[in-house]
């Protein structure tokens, strides 16, 4: 567990936080474009996916005064060994903790993390809105990540469809390591001591 200022704790996830995966996530699914689920996944099923992460990789809660306001987490990029260097990160944070400087707290740590399991490489898919007055989509997470130092380096159009229109996709990415020859082996995110 690392404590962070503003009463603030950064955690590993838990069981008991099923709950407030689900409803942290059901707004975005539910209200945004800015994830492409069309049905918002219950408790048991954020646990599910919350378990699956766990056994690999990092899966991140933010704390304030107790209560769960934000999540994030790594996963494989890809299903081939060579990339085992890359990992791709999701982070959500409560419609009303938003633009707290939660999500950087979050997000710092989630890399340290990573770090620390010898990741070099950090993705992340973001859905773009074409239209700046899109209801669904601010395009307010393609800033965040350059503000944390992500690069833009792919551009997908017409990916997306919902709430009757398209949305495109662009991958961002971070480079967190050297990349030298003979890379170590990738740690696993060890919960327990985290």
């Amino acid at each position: 567990m690392v404590k962070m200022s503003q009463h603030v704790t950064i955690r590993t996830a838990r069981k008991e936080d099923a709950a407030d995966l689900a409803r942290i996530y059901a707004y975005y699914v539910n209200k945004t474009a800015i994830t492409f689920e069309y049905q918002a996944p219950d408790a048991s099923e954020m646990d599910r996916r919350r378990k699956t992460i766990l056994a690999q990789y990092p899966y991140l809660m933010a704390e304030k005064d107790g209560v769960v306001i934000g999540y994030a987490y790594a996963h494989e990029f890809y299903g081939r060994e060579a990339y085992a260097w890359s990992v791709e990160a999701t982070i959500y944070i409560d419609k009303d903790a938003r633009q707290s400087g939660i999500g950087r707290i979050l997000y710092e740590a989630l890399e340290r993390a990573l770090k620390d399991m010898g990741v070099l490489n950090i993705n992340t898919c973001i859905a773009i809105a074409k239209d700046p007055k899109d209801p669904y989509l601010t395009n307010g997470s393609f800033s965040f990540h350059q503000r944390l130092g992500y690069d833009q380096i792919a551009h997908f159009h017409h990916s997306g469809y919902k709430f009757g229109r398209w949305y495109d996709v662009i991958w961002m990415e971070k480079l967190i390591g050297d990349h030298g020859d003979n890379p170590a082996p990738i740690i696993p995110f060890d919960a327990e001591t985290w």
